[in-house]
């Protein structure tokens, strides 16, 4: 008896049209970000310069370097070496944890600060220094917790490599766990310059 065949254009579109609902969500907040930035331009753009960009080009880097990985990867996968696949997985793993950890200390120092949502310091001052740190803590926690499904999704892969479940001939846990890290890096690449490069 032999095992079913897997439906990968089925698959595959699936999974573009749950990453057209992601798009979606970022959008409608990228689109509200460009809304209130418009009507408090001064005050967003001195909030973005008490960012620290060194934080976010380095996290920048992280995540366009663990792009390449995962796609290196499939590449890896599909020429049936497992032994590298794995690797590239797990550096890509390593990665996104990196990009957590420089958010966590990112995060502390501006809690330190007195920079958070509904602070003192916040409340009290411009509402548009307000409505932009609201924003920027929404929309990174929002990337943050889509960081930790991705790399869910890659160690799950890469468990299923190991098992022999996940092979060149049946990709697709990969290939899609690959998808949407890569929509995890776009949504990063432009949540970098509209908070840390605004001018």
């Amino acid at each position: 008896m032999t095992a079913p065949e897997t439906d990968k254009t089925g698959i595959k579109i699936g999974m573009w049209l749950f990453l057209y609902t992601e798009i979606m969500l970022f959008g409608g907040l990228f689109i509200l970000y460009a809304v209130y930035y418009a009507k408090y331009t001064t005050d967003f753009i001195s909030a973005g310069k008490e960012l620290d960009t060194t934080f976010g080009a380095a996290n920048t880097v992280i995540l366009l370097f663990s792009s390449f990985l995962v796609a290196a990867s499939i590449t890896a996968l599909r020429k049936r070496t497992t032994g590298l696949s794995i690797a590239l997985v797990l550096g890509a793993v390593a990665c996104g944890l990196a990009f957590l950890v420089n958010k966590y200390f990112e995060w502390g120092h501006k809690i330190g600060l007195g920079i958070y949502p509904n602070s003192p310091n916040l409340v009290e001052g411009e509402p548009g220094r307000n409505i932009f740190f609201g924003l920027y803590y929404t929309i990174t926690a929002l990337h943050g917790l889509h960081i930790i499904i991705g790399l869910t999704l890659l160690i799950i892969a890469a468990i299923m490599i190991r098992k022999g479940r996940t092979t060149a001939d049946n990709d697709s846990l990969l290939d899609n766990s690959g998808l949407y890290w890569h929509l995890v890096d776009l949504v990063w690449i432009f949540v970098f310059p509209l908070f840390y490069l605004i001018l």
